[in-house]
């Protein structure tokens, strides 16, 4: 029960929700998300366990800096005493195991064992990656949108082809320039003790104006990946606009919970551009028309462009909930 209840907390959901968008767009975008059946809910249920065996092994690695940034949270279950450390090697076995496991062939199985590979890799000695200023970025994009997208082309019997790349690419990029804010969360401790993250190095101007390349680049190659469906690249623009405003205000703004806002609101945002694009390719999948997708598009972003505008009237109302 412990190890249940362990895992449950570990189990970061706004992380573990984004990692499974990405593991649909890549079956969506091979027209094979038709239907939730076992084989996909399993790859669901795989890659979640995959992702508990990387935060488990991370927070053992980095529970000194957690101490810091993360006192008193209820997901940092070294941090409040409600585990040891062995509790939390004892769930790194299991979930790890439980990844493989769940898997429903060989091929999904193999995607699975290197998901586990690059979470130790990133966190534990000797490689340990997230000291590696311009690897740390790179390794978590490759095992939060190249090993889910892959998952999810496999699931529904595809294999990664060349038209793959634009989107796999895009959707890389656009992860990256997201990943790279959450140094921002973490520098108290990662100064303390001397973690060499990009903000750290080169300063938040540097990590802003870094962030906005690589956001600006994922969106040209979005733009090319969708050359087909103008209308909804034409749609997507209004969530990266909203993002780089965010950006702005990030860099404009001082303070920890104003810097949490902006890259929160621009999260969400960034979440709104996947779940867009992703009911729309189920929608074609379906055999809906340009019409029927585009009334869903527009429906769905002017949801998230209002709930974005009133944070930008009041931002003193908003809730820092960015976490992972």
């Amino acid at each position: 029960m412990k190890i249940l209840v362990l895992y449950w907390s570990l189990l970061r959901y706004r992380v573990a929700v984004m990692i499974v968008l990405f593991m649909l767009l890549g079956a969506a975008w091979h027209s094979g998300l038709t239907s939730l059946d076992s084989s996909v809910l399993l790859m669901i249920l795989a890659l979640a366990s995959s992702y508990v065996s990387a935060t488990s092994v991370n927070d053992i690695s980095d529970r000194k800096i957690d101490e810091i940034n993360h006192p008193g949270d209820r997901g940092r279950p070294l941090v409040t005493g409600a585990a040891r450390t062995a509790d939390l090697w004892i769930l790194f076995a299991a979930s790890s195991i439980l990844s493989v496991a769940l898997a429903t062939g060989l091929a999904e199985a193999g995607i699975m064992l290197l998901s586990v590979a690059i979470g130790a890799l990133y966190s534990l000695p000797p490689a340990r990656l997230s000291y590696r200023t311009f690897l740390a970025p790179p390794t978590l994009a490759i095992a939060y949108v190249g090993i889910p997208y892959w998952a999810g082309v496999v699931v529904v019997g595809g294999s990664l082809r060349t038209s793959d790349l634009p989107l796999i690419t895009a959707l890389y990029l656009l992860f990256g320039a997201r990943i790279i804010l959450k140094d921002f969360r973490d520098r108290e401790g990662d100064a303390a003790f001397g973690k060499p993250t990009f903000l750290l190095k080169y300063g938040k101007r540097a990590t802003c104006l870094l962030s906005l390349c690589v956001l600006c680049g994922g969106d040209a190659l979005l733009v090319v990946s969708l050359a087909n469906r103008w209308w909804l690249a034409a749609l997507l623009q209004i969530y990266i606009a909203s993002i780089i405003i965010m950006l702005y205000r990030l860099y404009r703004r001082g303070g920890r919970k104003d810097e949490q806002l902006s890259i929160g609101v621009g999260a969400k945002m960034g979440n709104g551009l996947l779940v867009t694009l992703l009911g729309a390719l189920i929608l074609a999948n379906q055999g809906a028309d340009s019409s029927v997708q585009l009334i869903f598009g527009l429906a769905l972003t002017a949801l998230y462009t209002l709930n974005f505008l009133d944070f930008l009237r009041h931002p003193e109302r908003a809730v820092i909930g960015y976490k992972g």
